[in-house]
C-alpha cells in the first residue's frame, strides 16, 4: 500500500518543527489549477499523525506541499524581520507510483530550505 509522509526539521534549534502548519494541493499538470486536499500541523515529532495520503487516495499525479514556515519561526524566534525573508514554501512534486512510499522531509530555517526523496 502506497502513503506520502513528510517530515519538518528545524536547522536553527536542531530540532523538529512542532505546530508548523502544512497544505497538501492537488496540481493540474496542464493548467494552473490546484484543488487543497488537506491543511494538516506536525506534532512533536514533526511529523504529522498519520500519512498525508494513504491506499487508495495516493494516486498517480502532481502535488504540492506548502510548509508555514514564516508564522513558525516568528513564534520561534523574536528578531525576524517583517515581512520574513521566508514564509511558505511550496514543494511540488510527482508521483509515479501509487504503490509505493514517498517521503517529503523539508530542513528550514529562515533563511534557506532543503528537500529530497525520502524513505
Amino acid at each position: 500500500m502506497g502513503k506520502l509522509t513528510t517530515h519538518v526539521l528545524d536547522t536553527v534549534h536542531g530540532k523538529p518543527a512542532t505546530h508548523l502548519t502544512i497544505e497538501l494541493w492537488s496540481v493540474e499538470p496542464n493548467s494552473i489549477q490546484k484543488t487543497l486536499l488537506k491543511t494538516i500541523t506536525t506534532n512533536a515529532d514533526g511529523r504529522t499523525d498519520a500519512p498525508l495520503l494513504a491506499g487508495d487516495e495516493l494516486t498517480v499525479g502532481i502535488y504540492e506541499l506548502v510548509f508555514a514556515i514564516g508564522p513558525y519561526f516568528a513564534q520561534q524566534i523574536d528578531t525576524l524581520p517583517d515581512p520574513p525573508f521566508l514564509d511558505r514554501v511550496p514543494i511540488q512534486f510527482g508521483i509515479a507510483d501509487p504503490n509505493g512510499h514517498y517521503h517529503v522531509p523539508l530542513l528550514a530555517s529562515p533563511w534557506a530550505y532543503s528537500t529530497y526523496r525520502g524513505s
